[in-house]
């Protein structure tokens, strides 16, 4: 069974930072592309970031861009974002999520079915909360 769960999460005022885990188990780890969403209150979830197997070729949103670090530790089963200078428009709840496919890449862009199965992410954690306070 696949258990994807992240952590680090909480409440901080703008121009904070906090840094998010995600450890999985159940799959093979470094044969997945890995990806950070989230979904404010009454919005679609979005892309946030997201990095190949290997852990290179980072795709990250434009919005988030020069302020949030995605990472990952293949021994640890573990990926990262580090999110630095936060701002309020960045509360939501984060969730990451496992591409198995060629499509991984495509992360940051809305998919016509509201589904990112379309871009190969197939399995998701439980997400954490984050909240900035202006």
């Amino acid at each position: 069974r696949v258990e994807m769960v992240e952590s680090g999460g909480g409440a901080v005022q703008a121009g904070g930072s906090l840094r998010l885990s995600c450890t999985v188990s159940g799959l093979r780890f470094d044969d997945y592309a890995m990806g950070w969403f989230r979904q404010a209150p009454g919005k679609e979830r979005e892309g946030i970031s997201c990095i190949n197997w290997k852990g290179d070729s980072p795709r990250y949103k434009d919005s988030v861009k020069g302020r949030f670090t995605i990472s990952r530790d293949n021994a640890k089963n573990t990926l990262y974002l580090q999110m630095d200078g936060l701002q309020p428009e960045d509360t939501g709840m984060y969730y990451c999520a496992a591409a198995y496919g060629g499509s991984w890449y495509r992360c940051t862009e809305t998919p016509r079915s509201g589904s990112y199965e379309v871009f190969d992410y197939t399995d998701w954690g439980q997400g954490t909360q984050v909240t900035v306070s202006s």
